[in-house]
């Protein structure tokens, strides 16, 4: 399976950038800082995270690497690989299609079961508009145990004017049971702060409740 998803995301890296009406690439980097790193309803390490990006992207198809880094002893470390498509199905309708890398850690060049090094992820994302459905499901292998597993995630979001709402559910890591649960209520919001006449500072935040774990979390962040 892992092999057959790398396989394919290379595949489509290629015939991205060497078709000749690949249309012209664009390239973009930066840094997102918060108060804390929560993800899908969960808190991952301690402290401030900083979050590194770079990315590809040729018309619909985007390809990039983005990370985490607790700022303290409890570390929060991942590091991203994606790959994605993104359809236009209509003035204000897209499909996206996203295969992502997790790598929290240890010998990178290591893709046995046994490690639990990578964990991959196919996404399939709607977005109508100011309302979006995503579906995931993430696939790992138990470190040592030999065991294939896998953890589903649904996500439904809404915009309107600056506040963003999310709903979402999952089951496995998601949960306190691993059954299928609300995981993820989200409301946030984001503004542009003035810094000089011609320089603004963006900054977003959010207001995260899990109702499966009990966690409930306020998180404020900067991008540079």
């Amino acid at each position: 399976m892992k092999k057959t998803l790398l396989v394919a995301a290379s595949m489509l890296l290629l015939v991205t950038l060497f078709s000749p009406n690949a249309k012209a690439q664009e390239w973009d980097t930066g840094l997102d800082i918060y108060s804390s790193y929560i993800w899908r309803g969960a808190k991952f390490g301690s402290g401030p995270a900083f979050q590194p990006y770079v990315e590809m992207s040729a018309g619909g198809f985007a390809i990039g690497a983005w990370g985490s880094v607790s700022s303290s002893d409890l570390e929060g470390f991942e590091m991203d690989l994606y790959a994605g498509y993104e359809f236009a199905l209509g003035e204000n309708s897209t499909l996206g299609l996203t295969l992502t890398d997790y790598y929290f850690g240890g010998d990178w060049t290591k893709f046995s079961k046994d490690d639990g090094i990578h964990f991959f992820e196919p996404m399939v994302s709607l977005g109508l508009g100011d309302f979006s459905l995503t579906g995931a499901y993430m696939f790992y292998e138990g470190a040592g145990t030999g065991d294939d597993s896998g953890d589903l995630y649904l996500e439904a979001g809404y915009s309107f004017g600056s506040v963003d709402l999310t709903l979402g559910g999952g089951t496995g890591q998601y949960t306190d049971d691993g059954e299928f649960n609300i995981c993820n209520i989200a409301v946030g919001t984001s503004k542009e702060i003035a810094i000089t006449e011609s320089f603004s500072l963006p900054v977003s935040g959010a207001v995260i409740l899990n109702p499966s774990t009990g966690g409930f979390f306020i998180t404020v962040g900067i991008s540079l």
